[in-house]
């Protein structure tokens, strides 16, 4: 089981934790669950890759995770009772009243794979732009709360935050409104693995009863569609990469049979979870933002473990389209003069929902 508890400050993240990490051993114990391992996490990128690779059997995390998890079969057991909106806000003295009047300002935003981020990222690439491009410069900041402070000293001209924290500054009196707002999403939720022993409505009781009130945790049922919106929104790739060929499980297999090699670019726990049969670990270590004018020079890719051939036919690969590695690799590949390169946009998940082989280790 993994249990990230979403943007908080340290403290509270490790309060949180230890809330849900308390509740979750007394609902499993009454369940008669035994071979329990609870996992902290503060990194949802990489969560978002594990829900793609179904490394855990339940998340607890953010809407984000937790709408990933979903689309890749995970069923939903029960959210807080506290949803999630992000909003980007102004001065109420600022000129800036639109996302479109924003363009070129300075932004300030939290870390990279915040459900915030995330969603603001969604709403710009929906608007065919991104965070670099439509703003002229952007301050990020561990803590919400932080961004404030860039606003009062001028640094930042707008900031993206939760509305519940938005909502909170201005009842303390500060100066601000809001010019922008994503659609509503679950608060904290709680999500299994298709097959699991485990029963949605019997662990969403155990849950409720066992998570304390004064925690200010109510769990709720919730339905998959409600995940809906923040599933499509976020790190989804281009749909197409100059230099190289999309492709999907059909021709990658037939690719295979002549002799391409097929590239998996993400970690060595997904990989051996599972992967399609005759491919070759290449890890693609990524530090750069999930965007099309990432810097390259930020992530590692070790090209010399493909072939010296630059002709040699190359199948590059990840966990689904919101998963950047095999991107980044193919962009790598084509910079690199491979001249028979295959961007495998569905990746594994693709490759898996098509039955065809899959190995692990």
């Amino acid at each position: 089981m993994l249990v990230n508890p979403g943007d908080q400050g340290e403290q509270s993240r490790y309060a949180v934790f230890n809330v849900w990490k308390t509740a979750v051993e007394q609902s499993l114990r009454r369940e008669r669950a035994a071979g329990l391992t609870i996992n902290p996490s503060t990194d949802a990128a990489a969560d978002l890759g594990a829900t793609r690779s179904r490394l855990y059997d339940v998340f607890v995390a953010p809407a984000h995770v937790i709408g990933s998890a979903v689309r890749y079969g995970y069923v939903p057991v029960g959210s807080v009772d506290k949803s999630v909106q992000a909003v980007l806000v102004a001065p109420t003295s600022s000129p800036i009243t639109s996302l479109g009047d924003a363009a070129g300002k300075r932004l300030g935003l939290p870390q990279q794979d915040s459900v915030v981020t995330y969603l603001l990222r969604g709403e710009v690439n929906a608007s065919n732009s991104t965070i670099k491009r439509h703003f002229g410069a952007i301050t990020e900041s561990r803590y919400q709360d932080a961004l404030l402070v860039c606003l009062q000293i001028r640094r930042c001209d707008v900031v993206a935050v939760e509305r519940a924290v938005f909502d909170r500054w201005v009842a303390a009196g500060e100066p601000l409104k809001m010019v922008m707002q994503s659609k509503v999403v679950p608060g904290l939720a709680v999500a299994i693995k298709p097959g699991s022993s485990l029963q949605p409505e019997a662990l969403r009781a155990a849950l409720g009863s066992n998570l304390p009130a004064t925690a200010g945790l109510k769990l709720q049922a919730v339905a998959a569609n409600a995940f809906e919106y923040v599933s499509t929104l976020g790190y989804f790739t281009p749909r197409l990469l100059p230099g190289a060929t999309v492709v999907e499980a059909a021709a990658v297999a037939q690719l295979m049979k002549t002799g391409a090699q097929y590239i998996d670019t993400r970690n060595d726990a997904e990989f051996k979870a599972g992967h399609a049969a005759g491919a070759k670990l290449v890890p693609y270590v990524e530090k750069s933002a999930k965007e099309a004018d990432f810097k390259a020079d930020e992530d590692k890719f070790d090209l010399s473990k493909l072939p010296a051939d630059k002709s040699a036919p190359l199948v590059f690969a990840c966990n689904g389209p919101e998963c950047w590695k095999s991107f980044k690799a193919s962009h790598a590949a084509v910079k690199a003069g491979y001249t028979k390169v295959h961007w495998f946009r569905g990746g594994f998940p693709e490759w898996r929902a098509a039955n065809l082989p899959v190995e692990t280790q």
